[in-house]
């Protein structure tokens, strides 16, 4: 066993090794201290091998190892397992097993980013902000990311307890039963008849060709009298950084969408827009949350600082970093954060997320009923007919449904849309009437 340990420790050196020798002469003091820490780190490790309660091997000790070398640096860097690799891939592709949560780490304690439309979470009520504390009764207080996620997922079907803390609230468990995770992406549906209302819910594959899909189909639909768009990416924790920018640059026509930054001036890397706003010209509101976060931070970012859409509701997450997957041997795979995220004017979205326009927090709205004793003009005796009345008048005025009713953000960026249109035809009324008075102008000299 002992034979074994020292060729493994051997290889690990062997691999190190290389990258110390290549160093200039000017750090030989830093390669001396390298050897010690990693002489330091062999001697660990066959103690724990020799004295620990149980039996581990030397896959759980160095992959614990690297993996906590990793986590250390911040909470999106990471070793993945090649099952790890595996699922990672398949949340991209919008499918995938589990109960459909986005959790970080946050100083030791797992922090809600946001659960998923329509998935077990979601439906159970989990909330952004929300920290879980315990899984099957087990605390997960202290414990890396990647160790509280294999701890949620399992067979399709199954059933796990999950306890919950929330801000001025008592701790609760809730049951979830894990489910397969089919992400749709992209919900639209037309509001108020001329507003294009498009939900999504996770940047991954496809998604800028779905977005620009909604758009055309409802361009189509109204014969070019859309009055304009309501973008909703709360509780939405990002994904692919290149759907972020697609999504955007639908509706930019020129411009920087967003830069990416590392430590090495030189590896700054600008993404910009190309000319085509799909949209051409009509107003944009984007809602956000704190359960907004990444690529849903750099859509906001970029048609906020372009003055192309009004950013409401409440200040999103705040991750804006970057991570690069490399893969590994034996199909596993290492994630690192390389670089930060920066929106056009230069804001770094890191720990601070993207501040809206309009704040509006989340409140209940009850449409208050009619009892009877309403009167208008219309109603006194007597009152004279307005001539210019037709059959339209007669028609009742469309219903809100109650869940429009309960999503009070939805309804605040719904009447924007409507007054920066009107605002928007108003202007172009008055130009066009100043262009005629200029010519009859000309025409009288």
């Amino acid at each position: 066993m002992l034979k074994k340990s020292l060729i493994v420790y051997t290889l690990i050196l062997s691999l190190i090794a290389g990258s110390v020798y290549a160093k200039t002469a000017n750090k030989k003091e830093e390669q001396v201290n390298t050897y010690e820490l990693l002489n330091l780190f062999g001697e660990v490790m066959e103690r724990t091998k020799m004295s620990y309660v149980e039996d581990v091997t030397d896959k759980q000790l160095i992959e614990a190892a690297i993996n906590g070398m990793l986590t250390s640096l911040d909470p999106h860097s990471s070793y993945l397992t090649a099952k790890d690799f595996k699922y990672m891939s398949e949340q991209t592709k919008g499918k995938f097993g589990g109960l459909g949560i986005q959790i970080t780490t946050d100083n030791g304690l797992v922090k809600v980013i946001s659960p998923i439309d329509d998935t077990p979470a979601a439906k159970a009520g989990i909330k952004a902000g929300d920290y879980i504390t315990e899984v099957d009764g087990k605390t997960v207080i202290g414990q890396t990311l990647d160790e509280v996620v294999d701890k949620l997922r399992g067979k399709v079907g199954s059933k796990v307890k999950v306890t919950i803390k929330r801000a001025n609230k008592k701790p609760f468990t809730v049951t979830l039963r894990r489910a397969e995770i089919k992400v749709d992406a992209v919900k639209s549906a037309l509001k108020n008849d001329d507003i294009l209302y498009i939900r999504i819910s996770s940047f991954n594959e496809d998604l800028s060709k779905n977005v620009e899909k909604a758009v055309k189909n409802a361009q189509k639909k109204l014969k070019n009298k859309l009055a304009g768009i309501v973008i909703d990416v709360r509780n939405n924790p990002g994904g692919l950084l290149d759907q972020a920018i697609g999504v955007s640059d639908l509706f930019l026509e020129q411009g920087e969408i967003v830069s990416t930054r590392s430590r090495n001036v030189e590896d700054t890397v600008k993404f910009s827009a190309t000319a085509g706003d799909i949209a051409k010209g009509l107003p944009i509101v984007v809602i956000i949350n704190e359960g907004s976060a990444s690529a849903s931070e750099i859509l906001a970012g970029a048609l906020q600082d372009h003055h192309r859409a009004v950013v409401i509701g409440e200040k999103s997450f705040g991750k804006g970093s970057v991570q690069t997957v490399v893969p590994l041997r034996n199909n596993a795979a290492m994630r690192i954060t390389t670089a930060r995220y920066y929106t056009p004017s230069g804001r770094s979205i890191q720990a601070k997320g993207i501040e809206p326009d309009v704040e509006v927090k989340q409140a209940k709205v009850e449409e208050i009923e009619d009892n009877g004793w309403n009167i208008s003009e219309a109603d006194l005796k007597g009152a004279l007919k307005n001539e210019q009345a037709d059959k339209k008048s007669g028609q009742k005025k469309k219903e809100s449904s109650k869940d429009e009713l309960k999503d009070y953000q939805l309804i605040r960026a719904l009447d924007l849309v409507k007054a920066l249109y009107l605002y928007g035809q108003n202007d172009n009324l008055s130009a066009q009437t100043a262009q005629k008075a200029e010519k009859a102008k000309q025409g009288k000299k």
